[in-house]
């Protein structure tokens, strides 16, 4: 038991000796565009600004510190000043520039932050993060707080939020609507004149000595290919109007297939028995 004791003293102590990064040194000050130093304040990892620093549009904000690893001055592998938006979170790195010496800086102005940033009616969260390979524990600590001044004359930047993946709203399509017939007194005017051509058909008939003696000699020879030809075609020009009026194309497509087939077949018996005829000298 006392064994166990102290094999747990010893890796706490243990765990208390390891290394760890730490910064000192630290300074923020406030540079106006005219080059004077408006504010200068010294802090350190254990002693952060209890007061927001003030930037306005034209300043730009100087942070110098040491890193230091184990109290010794070291350059670190990663060395940051993080500035984060409390409500959203959002966070924006700047890295410090640091010599070998373990001495850093780096400079922010409003310029260098987002959008997001300058909307912000709360202050801004400025932390120092250090860190490297090795055995060191990296720290990430709150410094101070910036307050951000814009200018009232300049107009407000506006941000609008990228478009992410997730969830959208529902999609109604809306299809083109379908072709219309044209006006009905275009339609009546061709019914019309295709009608007229039926009686032209008779007259002509008439006039060049059509022989319609043949009528009965035919019907007689092949009574169910002459009805069912005719009756064919007859269908065909009801398919043709059907799809004028109401029908769309699949509807059209099958029986006009049926149709034209019947036509085929009936077609060439009935006019096969017109041939027969011609060839045997009947006019």
């Amino acid at each position: 038991m006392r064994f166990t004791q102290a094999l747990l003293l010893l890796a706490a102590g243990a765990a208390q000796a390891a290394s760890s990064w730490s910064f000192d040194d630290a300074s923020v000050s406030v540079a106006a565009k005219k080059g004077s130093d408006a504010i200068k304040e010294k802090f350190n990892q254990k002693a952060p600004l209890t007061k927001p620093v003030g930037l306005g549009s034209t300043d730009t904000v100087k942070i110098i510190l040491t890193a230091k690893e184990d109290g010794k001055a070291k350059r670190p592998h990663q060395a940051f000043v993080t500035i984060k938006e409390q409500e959203t979170g959002l966070e924006a790195p700047f890295p410090l520039t640091v010599k070998d010496t373990g001495k850093a800086v780096v400079q922010i102005s409003q310029k260098d932050l987002p959008v997001q940033f300058l909307l912000s009616p709360k202050p801004l969260k400025a932390s120092v993060v250090i860190g490297s390979f090795g055995e060191a524990r990296a720290i990430n600590t709150p410094v101070f707080d910036i307050e951000l001044q814009t200018d009232p004359n300049a107009p407000v930047p506006k941000y609008e939020a990228p478009v992410r993946y997730g969830k959208k709203p529902e999609i109604h399509h809306i299809f083109r609507p379908g072709p219309q017939s044209p006006p009905k007194v275009i339609s009546l005017f061709f019914a019309l004149a295709v009608a007229a051509t039926v009686p032209a058909l008779f007259i002509s008939w008439l006039l060049l000595g059509a022989n319609v003696n043949h009528l009965t000699k035919a019907l007689g020879a092949a009574p169910l290919s002459h009805v069912t030809f005719f009756g064919s075609i007859v269908a065909m020009e009801g398919v043709f109007f059907m799809y004028y009026t109401s029908w769309n194309l699949f509807q059209v497509l099958p029986v006009a297939g049926v149709v034209g087939v019947v036509t085929v077949l009936s077609g060439t018996k009935a006019l096969g028995e017109v041939q027969s005829r011609r060839l045997a000298g009947e006019r």
